[in-house]
């Protein structure tokens, strides 16, 4: 077996990309999708379609201006949500507008607003993950939506106070961030390169995950945003990792042994304490984390910066 094959025996495979034809070739049971990959993705001529029937929906909505814009990338959003399910056995991640990050009553909102577009679509909530930014409200509207059933992948998660709280708000899911912790580390130590057995972002995934297998968490941990396939095999055994088309395609071609690292029993045998967190006590830790503090902060503009891309892409052809 192939390395990729290898990793599929003891982790679920996750597509990172909006790229529906490279989800296709490399067969993961789940997707996800952000605004990055969104803004990327229809561009892409094969893509038109989904494109102009989102703008057509919208303007059949008697909407102008930003409104009418953001109806259209929920729209769209869903699209290529709805194209991605046809070709995979399990869930596409579909992610809120980053601006409401901070906003719990409107992250609810925009949720119950993606999932009605899914259900007109004949896609079972079942089946989506409503992706939303690790702040203290994010993760407050996740719990509210876990309650009604809809199911929430935590994102930009880059702090152990972070995944603390998500794991007690009962969220499904969430998507601790290896490479983005790992060049804030590689910066903030002026080297070119940190060795896989040093590497932060490996040993955050893995400490989250110890943790939240010793106290008997229901919420999945997914290693996301690696930069080599070295950080990837480093986490087998995680319930899920979430991998762009090019690595994946690198652990399909190559043979490297690839063996179980993450371990469930072996979890439950550590010594490690139970952390109460509350409002103070989560922002506090997200305070004393610099890197954490930092690359929530840098994501979430990030994301808001491509949607606003993609915004000034589709402007013009709504006229």
């Amino acid at each position: 077996m192939n390395s990729l094959e290898q990793l599929k025996l003891h982790t679920v495979v996750v597509a990172d990309t909006g790229d529906i034809d490279a989800i296709g070739r490399h067969q993961p049971r789940d997707a996800t999708t952000n605004p990055s990959l969104l803004y990327k993705a229809a561009q892409m001529p094969q893509y038109a379609g989904l494109v102009d029937e989102a703008i057509s929906f919208g303007k059949s909505q008697g909407l102008t201006g930003d409104l009418l814009i953001d109806r259209i990338i929920d729209r769209l959003s869903v699209n290529f949500g709805v194209r991605i399910l046809e070709i995979i056995p399990g869930r596409v991640s579909t992610e809120v507008d980053a601006r409401l990050s901070f906003d719990e009553a409107g992250t609810v909102n925009k949720a119950y607003e993606l999932i009605e577009l899914y259900r007109s679509a004949g896609i079972s909530s079942e089946r989506i993950l409503i992706k939303i930014a690790s702040t203290w409200e994010g993760i407050r509207a996740a719990e509210r939506l876990e309650k009604d059933n809809i199911h929430c992948n935590l994102t930009l998660l880059f702090g152990f106070g972070q995944a603390v709280a998500c794991a007690e708000a009962g969220v499904t899911l969430i998507s601790p961030f290896v490479g983005r912790i790992y060049d804030w580390y590689r910066t903030a130590r002026k080297v070119e390169n940190i060795p896989i057995e040093q590497d932060p972002g490996v040993e955050s995934v893995t400490r989250i995950f110890h943790y939240y297998k010793k106290h008997g968490y229901h919420t999945e941990v997914m290693g996301a945003s690696f930069r080599t396939s070295a950080q990837v095999i480093a986490l087998c055994g995680c319930d899920l990792l979430t991998i762009s088309p090019a690595l994946l395609a690198e652990l399909a071609a190559a043979d490297t042994s690839v063996s179980k690292c993450l371990d469930t029993a072996a979890a439950r045998a550590l010594d490690l304490p139970r952390i109460e967190i509350s409002e103070p006590s989560f922002r506090w830790m997200l305070n004393e984390d610099a890197m954490a503090t930092e690359k929530l902060a840098e994501g979430i503009r990030g994301f808001a910066s491509d949607l606003d891309k993609l915004r000034t892409w589709l402007a013009p052809r709504c006229t």
